[in-house]
Order: C-alpha cells, then sequence, then structure tokens
C-alpha cells in the first residue's frame, strides 16, 4: 500500500516551526510496518492545495492530511477536500453539537467562526477529536483514502493512534495485531547497540519480529515490533526475546515502553518515600525541570539550587569550604552539604567545568562531575564528554538523572558509556 503524507500551512513551509508532526506520522507508521512513499508540504494557497490532492489522489492508496482544520480563513482543509473530491459542504449538525459542548464544558461562549470546522464535505467519514475542537474527517479523493487530521500535535497523535492506523492497517490487509515493545537506554551508541543485538531477529525465525533504532541524543530507542493472529500470542513469541535484550544490555536500561528516565526516577523515590535536592551550575536547572513538573514530585523533590559560580552554589547549600576547583571531591562535598540544608534523604550535585567557554566544536569537551549523597553514603564519578557545549549539557543532564536511577535502583554509577572521551 502506497501511503502520502500531506503537511499543509505556510508557517511548516516556510520553516517557521519545526515540522515535528511529519516526523511522528513518519515514525509511529513505520511501527507499523506501514512505509511512506511520499511527503509534501504545501502552503495555505487554494490552488496550490488543490494540485496537491488531486496528485495524491492519482499515485497513493491512502494519504495522511495533517492541518488546515481550524476555524481561521487560512485553515483550507475542508473546502480544498470537497473541490478535490467533487462535492460541496456541509454543516455536521453532531459535530457541531459536540464543539457547543466542548466551551460549555470550559463555561465559553462558542465564537462564531469556529461553526466552520463543522462544514464538511458531503458523505465525508467523522474522525473523532475527544481533546479538541477540530474533527478529524476521511473521504475518497481520486483513488486514494485521505485521512484530514488536525495541526496540533497531541490531537494529531491521538487521532493517529486510535483512529487511522487500525483503518490503514484494515486497508492494507495486513494482520490486525501488533504489538510494539521499546527499550529505553543511555550510554550506548546506535552501532553499538546494533552490534549488542545481533541475531535477536532471528528469534523469530518466522520474521514476525522486527528490530529497529531510534537514537535522539542523548538516549537511544530500541523497538521490537511483532505481528500475529492474536495479542496472547505475540506477547509469548516476543517474551524471550525481551528478556533476551534486557540481558544484553544490562544496566543500560533506564525505562521501557512509555515510562521516561525522570518517571522512573520519581517512582524509585516514592518507594521509600525519599525527598531529593538537586544543585546544578551548567546545566541551568534543566536536570530539576525534567523531575519538577511530574505528578507527586511536590511530595519528593525538596529543592533546586542553580548556580553558575562556584561560590554562589556553595553559599546557597551553606557550604563553607568553597572548592578551588572541580572533581570529584568538590561534587561530593556539594552534595553533603545540600542534602543536611534541606533535610532531603538523596542530593545529587552536577557540576561540569567546560574547557573553553567561547568554543563551540566537535572537540569541545566539558568534564562531567557527579556525586548522589545521602545520610550514610556517597557515591560519585567524573566523565569527560566532547562534542560541542549542547552535547555536554545535554549529556550532563541525562548522566546525572541515569546515576540517580543507579543509585536508587542499587546499580553501579560509574559503568562507561560510548560517549565519553
Amino acid at each position: 500500500m502506497r501511503i502520502e503524507v500531506i503537511c499543509t500551512g505556510d508557517e511548516v513551509l516556510t520553516g517557521k516551526i519545526v515540522n515535528s508532526n511529519f516526523s511522528y506520522i513518519s515514525q509511529k507508521l513505520e511501527d507499523f510496518g506501514l512505509s511512506l512513499t511520499w511527503e509534501t508540504t504545501v502552503g495555505d494557497d487554494r490552488d496550490e492545495l488543490l494540485l496537491a490532492f488531486q496528485l495524491a489522489g492519482q499515485r497513493a492508496d491512502a494519504v495522511i492530511v495533517n492541518g488546515g482544520l481550524g476555524p481561521t480563513v487560512d485553515d483550507l482543509s475542508q473546502e480544498i477536500a470537497a473541490k478535490a473530491a467533487g462535492v460541496g459542504l456541509e454543516l455536521n449538525e453532531a459535530w457541531m453539537t459536540t464543539m457547543e459542548a466542548f466551551f460549555a464544558k470550559r463555561l465559553r461562549q462558542m465564537p462564531p467562526n469556529n461553526k466552520k470546522q463543522a462544514m464538511l464535505p458531503v458523505g465525508a467519514e467523522v474522525l473523532d477529536n475527544p481533546i479538541g475542537t477540530a474533527c478529524g474527517f476521511a473521504v475518497t479523493i481520486g483513488r486514494a483514502r485521505f485521512y484530514f487530521t488536525p495541526g496540533v500535535p497531541r490531537e494529531m497523535r491521538k487521532m493517529l493512534e486510535e483512529q487511522i492506523i487500525p483503518r490503514l492497517m484494515a486497508k492494507s490487509g495486513r494482520q490486525t495485531a501488533v504489538f510494539l515493545k521499546r527499550f529505553h537506554t543511555y550510554g550506548i551508541g546506535e552501532s553499538h547497540a546494533d552490534t549488542l543485538l545481533d541475531g535477536v531477529e532471528a528469534m523469530a525465525p518466522d520474521g514476525s519480529v522486527k528490530l529497529g533504532f531510534r537514537a535522539h541524543y542523548p538516549q537511544l530507542e530500541t523497538k521490537l515490533t511483532a505481528r500475529g493472529p492474536d495479542m496472547n500470542e505475540i506477547r509469548a513469541r516476543l517474551a524471550p526475546i525481551e528478556a533476551e535484550v534486557r540481558k544484553r544490555y544490562g544496566n543500560f536500561i533506564m525505562a521501557e515502553d512509555d515510562a521516561t528516565l525522570e518517571g522512573v526516577v520519581l517512582a524509585e523515590l516514592a518507594k521509600t518515600k525519599a525527598t531529593l535536592a538537586i544543585v546544578e551550575d551548567f546545566t541551568a536547572g534543566q536536570i530539576c525541570a525534567r523531575v519538577a513538573h511530574l505528578p507527586g514530585a511536590e511530595k519528593l523533590v525538596r529543592r533546586g539550587v542553580v548556580a553558575r559560580d562556584m561560590t554562589e552554589l556553595c553559599n546557597a547549600v551553606q557550604l563553607l569550604h568553597v572548592p578551588q576547583g572541580i572533581d570529584k571531591e568538590a561534587a561530593e562535598a556539594v552534595a553533603r552539604a545540600a542534602r543536611e540544608h534541606t533535610g532531603a534523604t538523596h542530593a545529587l550535585a552536577a557540576l561540569i567545568e567546560i574547557d573553553n567557554a567561547a568554543a563551540d566544536r566537535i572537540e569541545f569537551a566539558g568534564t562531567v562531575c557527579l556525586a548522589i549523597a545521602t545520610a550514610d553514603k556517597v557515591a560519585s564519578r567524573r566523565s569527560r564528554v566532547v562534542g560541542g557545549r549542547d552535547w555536554v549539557r545535554l549529556g550532563a543532564v541525562e548522566m546525572g538523572l541515569d546515576c540517580l536511577r543507579r543509585f536508587l535502583q542499587g546499580l553501579p554509577v560509574d559503568e562507561r558509556i560510548d560517549f565519553e572521551k
């Protein structure tokens, strides 16, 4: 089955916003074995949109259109879809009622221009949007079935996963029972991971399990996609392969499936009713920002301290002796002081010394010193991370959270990673 994605909007075409929606759509389709053949980006122009719809209707079997379903004058998808399909627009009374209820629930009056969002091509199939006012819809243009989705990312994602992909799977004639298993790691590069998992796919001799990777520094996502006649059979066949991946990756697996590293850290703290203080310099509070907004963090995160100057940082945690340089011992002293000053059961200190503040080249590096302190124990590590200022900063944030995860799970915090110099 040949699938095309059409992304609409002047802001996407001109690069004013990054087209992350297309990236998500293409990756999600690939997870289900539905590969794209074309991708088109077109601005808010009636003639160009019409041409894009007509061309896609001639060459594709299915087309996903993203954007252009809003209430404003530059939202043109319904109008042009109707024209390309050779039909008119009609008011969908059911969706109009849904929108009115949406606004009423929020104690707001629905603006008149929102009525435009209920004007759909005659005969269109409605695709529900339970979290927004822009309903999706499906209509046939030429030889292809078109699926129109909102541009708002969370609305598009829900519609894609719950409504469009099942329709595409049925249309393709593939087995509709598909399971995606994901492992999230830090410290293993993509080529190293490929070597570590050599032969894993062959554990399913019928070729029903596909191994894939998605590198997004500093993490690596490893995906196992399995298909079969029913979900129970899939899970039973996948279980030994999952176990083998866990064995080969070992301590480097931070989280699985929809879990996140910061979520795992928070859950580990909650298990023992532990509390946390975080001290950061070059990472500028980004470690704390990953954790502190999560549900339940208000009971567990005592304090976050941010300062670029070592004297200011030590004053904030009432460490009287200011270290003269950044090393493991300095990080340990800061972590101990932070724990004592805040009354937290655990404190994480992340201190980074960058080589040259004016440079940002591939050989640019930073020395990352991390320490975790409790009332009776301190663990620390020193690492050299290369690759530019952002690379050092992102690596230090991830390493800090991962070391805390390892400490809380009783694992060594100083295993060498692929990103160290």
